[in-house]
């Protein structure tokens, strides 16, 4: 059954030679799924993982639903009747997202960071922030602040945030990007593993297709066209 089903979904910004659309044929995320979408830079890796976030209105759509337990949400008409309360909701119940710099609130301590989104959502404390630093590697920084903690622990923290609400959608935009190979490895290796425990789907922007599918993750990618205008478009498609 599948979480999110998109059908004929188009992202257009800018018009003639600066115009760039995103085209989604069609895309079924599952629980249990771990992808990864790869493409060059200026692909629309993160535009598609804003439409998934709900964060980015699509221009068009024939069909675009989110599943939330037994109720169906048809998100273009969500964004048509102007219910962002709706669409926020969903987004924050039901989706974690790792930005490429971590994103962390600097003036919140590691422990304050991981545990923001149970937090916001009115979660009971039930010692996940404490298992999720453990099984990261960063347990021994939860009293510190981002500032005191290298380029991979903020990275590890920002994963653990994304985890802590057990969110059923997981997106992650280049979240490796900045760390040495050797880190990136560990780093999404840990994640992947959460994942897997968690029975999340996933979906990871990389530049670096050998280690996403060293990693055993399926591969969506976005491959780019000149129109005769001289705007581009990007079309997702699966790779096997």
């Amino acid at each position: 059954m599948s979480l999110l089903s998109l059908r004929g979904v188009s992202s257009v910004r800018g018009q003639g030679a600066q115009r760039f659309r995103l085209d989604v044929p069609c895309l079924d995320l599952a629980a249990g799924q771990r992808l990864a979408l790869v493409g060059a830079s200026g692909s629309g890796k993160s535009t598609l993982l804003d439409l998934l976030a709900l964060v980015a209105e699509p221009q068009q759509a024939e069909r675009f639903d989110w599943r939330a337990g037994n109720a169906v949400f048809g998100i273009p008409a969500l964004w048509r009747g102007g219910r962002r309360s709706a669409l926020a909701e969903l987004r924050s119940r039901h989706c974690g997202y790792v930005l490429q710099t971590g994103g962390l609130l600097g003036y919140l301590s590691v422990r304050a960071n991981i545990e923001l989104s149970r937090r916001l959502l009115g979660l009971a404390d039930d010692g996940s922030v404490e298992r999720l630093a453990e099984r990261l590697g960063i347990r021994d920084q939860l009293e510190k602040k981002p500032a005191e903690l290298s380029v991979g622990q903020r990275q590890r923290v920002g994963c653990a945030r994304a985890l802590a609400h057990r969110p059923a959608l997981l997106l992650a935009d280049e979240p490796t990007a900045a760390l040495d190979p050797l880190n990136a490895r560990q780093v999404l290796a840990l994640f992947l593993e959460q994942v897997r425990e968690q029975q999340a789907c996933c979906v990871i922007a990389t530049h670096d297709e050998a280690a996403a599918r060293e990693a055993g993750l399926r591969i969506l990618r976005l491959d780019c066209r000149r129109e005769a205008d001289g705007g581009v478009c990007a079309t997702l498609e699966e790779h096997a």
